[in-house]
């Protein structure tokens, strides 16, 4: 049995009737927002976690005099 139009239309006249116009516009556009910072993300390069594991070990040594 395969989805007919008619289906498909009840579900999102339902949809429309419990969420409303506004908060499913503005979900669909925080969900554009998102996928386009995830293929940013996807396209810059990621800092190297070593540098910044190593500098932030050192840091925490010299701000806190006590541990030593």
């Amino acid at each position: 049995m395969s989805i007919g139009f008619w289906q498909i239309a009840i579900v999102v006249v339902l949809v429309v009737l419990l969420f409303g116009r506004g908060k499913i516009s503005d979900l669909m556009g925080d969900l554009a927002k998102g996928i386009k910072s995830f293929k940013k993300g996807m396209k810059d390069p990621a800092p190297d976690q070593s540098d910044t594991s190593s500098s932030q070990d050192s840091s925490s040594e010299d701000s806190n005099p006590d541990k030593k």
